[in-house]
């Protein structure tokens, strides 16, 4: 999830190729931090999103539209007076910094030609959106930044505009001898001016690094412009390097391919050679780059045309995440308390099951003393005698106070005690453990869900297993949630449960006695439906049919998930089982990966 500056360049190019000479036809502010400009350029029109969030700052190009205020505000009002039917003349990038320039020509009232700029910071709760005159002279800004805030820089209208030189990083642009450059290279120097530009040679790299006794991944974030966390991580993984290394200690050949991957990098943005892509987890997006990703060679990384639909793909599909897993904080709350209580209850049980194990041992030695106590003088403390079931000489401890037969009788009362306390624990370990087992699979079902109606299926659940409670006079709440789709590489359907109601009645409702029947074995997860429609199974959709049981499962981080598997007629449910408990006995199992990203999802 990195916004760093090789995605700006991505995205400053394809402005470029996109925007250039076209003309402002709309200005609106949808929100307090954000522009939607409307664009017309060779025949299309085109809107480009600009936002200064703080927690979420954006620029990409989008085909949505979003309503607007009745009333503009001010500095909305300001753009359209100034920037109505302006043509762009320039997008830039200033280094490898996150910013774009926009350079805008316009008629002022008397006819005159005149130039403003729009600059965009995506600098994270920094970001901001700033219009400029041509000399650099801050006309205004979407957010107000006085020296109260900020001892950096302000920006208030009046204010000449420049970018603040807040850390000592190299512009790693620089790596590549034919780099020009739009704009003089933001570099440190003493007197905050511009540095000359020049080639960063071998000798230079091995001197940043050598100055940085940190892991060599955060080494080189932090000492070029524009590089973030995760794409210096993946520049050590093209190298060979361990990335955790100390960079101060890299021997020269580890440093050569470094530098020679960094510059062959830099040469991909120079160049406009770049691959915006996702990564994906299964169905969920946890990385987007603007250049391939090899460090994920365990995912799915899909590619893209564009860097504007990358970005609003990903954080699409991450809002509906983040809102299905905030949706389910409450009931995971529930779940994983009822599971530890249960947890704790059931090591209690099974310490208590194996002080049962004395049980034997106690009556065999009442019965040793019945059979063999008239021998014992009193006032003794032991017994020695033959147990006759091992033939093995015993020592039985005694009560000096007691007489032989008392002695008898206490230790077989010890064994009826202990024996009532194994029957009653052999029947409520039995019971504890399937209510593990069900909380454990509820957990999975949460781990899965995608949308509010998944949740909506699972809290049903929740209530008719009465660990919530259904509010007086509510009736029965509507289940839209339907099973995931898939069709498998020779053509078959197949159908993963998405919670436990799901799973009951894809196994004894939908799927015939012919079909198919995944589920990893001994861990919660989804039953999984291959319809076989009275044809043979190739092995190739048992083996994909396999995986989707292993991803929708437990077990899905695991190297391989062993799997069961077997037609469904031999699949059965015993009569009070809880949802999505089943039994079989003559089942097939293979050990497989997690990895669906070659199956083909049918919808949702």
């Amino acid at each position: 999830m990195a916004f760093d500056g090789i995605t700006i360049a991505n995205i400053t190019k394809e402005l470029h190729d996109t925007l250039l000479g076209g003309r402002i036809y709309k200005i609106a502010q949808p929100e307090s931090d954000e522009l939607l400009l409307t664009i017309k350029n060779n025949g299309s029109q085109y809107r480009l999103l600009l936002s200064a969030d703080a927690s979420l700052p954006l620029v990409y190009l989008t085909n949505t539209n979003k309503p607007s205020p009745m009333t503009a505000p001010g500095f909305c009002m300001l753009l359209r007076k100034h920037l109505q039917n302006a043509r762009i003349t320039d997008i830039r990038q200033p280094g490898l910094e996150r910013i774009i320039h926009l350079e805008l020509e316009h008629l002022n009232e008397l006819g005159d030609i005149c130039r403003k700029k729009l600059i965009v910071e995506i600098m994270g709760k920094h970001s901001n959106i700033i219009f400029c005159d041509e000399a650099d002279k801050i006309i205004d800004s979407i957010k107000h930044i006085s020296g109260m805030v900020s001892s950096v820089r302000e920006v208030l209208p009046g204010r000449d505009y420049f970018i603040p030189q807040t850390q000592n990083k190299w512009n790693p642009l620089e790596f590549c001898a034919q780099y020009t450059g739009s704009s003089d290279p933001i570099r440190p120097s003493e007197n905050d001016q511009p540095a000359e530009k020049h080639f960063i040679s071998y000798v230079n790299f091995q001197e940043h690094m050598h100055q940085k006794p940190m892991p060599l991944y955060k080494a080189l974030y932090s000492s070029y412009t524009g590089l973030s966390p995760i794409m210096a991580q993946e520049i050590c993984h093209r190298s060979g390097v361990d990335a955790d290394m100390p960079a101060n200690v890299l021997e020269d050949n580890a440093l050569h391919a470094l530098h020679d991957t960094l510059s062959n990098i830099m040469l991909q943005i120079v160049s406009g050679a770049f691959a915006p892509c996702i990564v994906y987890d299964g169905r969920e997006p946890i990385e987007f780059a603007s250049l391939s990703l090899t460090l994920y060679k365990d995912k799915t990384i899909k590619s893209f045309d564009s860097v504007s639909t990358v970005l609003e793909q990903y954080y699409a599909e991450r809002s509906i995440v983040t809102r299905i897993r905030q949706k389910s904080v409450d009931l995971r709350k529930i779940v994983q308390t009822a599971l530890e209580r249960n947890v704790k209850k059931y090591d209690l049980q099974m310490r208590q099951m194996k002080d049962t194990e004395k049980r034997d041992k106690y009556k065999v030695y009442g019965e040793l003393l019945n059979a063999y106590g008239y021998n014992v003088e009193p006032g003794a403390k032991s017994m020695e005698a033959l147990n006759y079931y091992t033939d093995e000489m015993v020592t039985i401890p005694l009560d000096d106070t007691l007489t032989p037969q008392e002695n008898a009788k206490k230790y077989f009362d010890k064994y009826g005690k202990l024996k009532r306390t194994y029957e009653a624990l052999s029947e409520l370990t039995v019971q504890v453990k399937e209510e593990i087992e069900h909380l454990e699979s509820i957990l999975a079902a949460l781990d899965i869900a995608q949308h509010e109606e998944d949740l909506v299926q699972i809290k049903e659940e929740l209530i008719e297993s009465g660990y919530i409670r259904r509010k007086g006079g509510t009736k029965k709440t509507k289940i839209t949630s339907k099973p995931f789709h898939y069709i498998s590489s020779d053509g078959f359907h197949m159908y993963v449960g998405k919670n436990n109601y799901q799973n009951d009645e894809l196994t004894f409702k939908f799927a015939t006695g012919g079909d198919w029947w995944f589920h990893a074995k001994q861990k919660a997860g989804s039953h999984v439906i291959v319809k076989t429609e009275g044809l043979e199974l190739p092995d190739r959709t048992f083996e994909e049919a396999a995986r989707l049981a292993a991803y929708y499962s437990k077990g899905r981080e695991q190297n391989k998930v062993e799997i069961d598997y077997i037609q469904k007629k031999h699949v059965k449910k015993p009569a009070g089982a809880k949802p999505g408990f089943v039994v079989y006995y003559t089942n097939y199992s293979m050990a497989i990966d997690s990895d669906i990203s070659g199956i083909e999802p049918v919808g949702d």
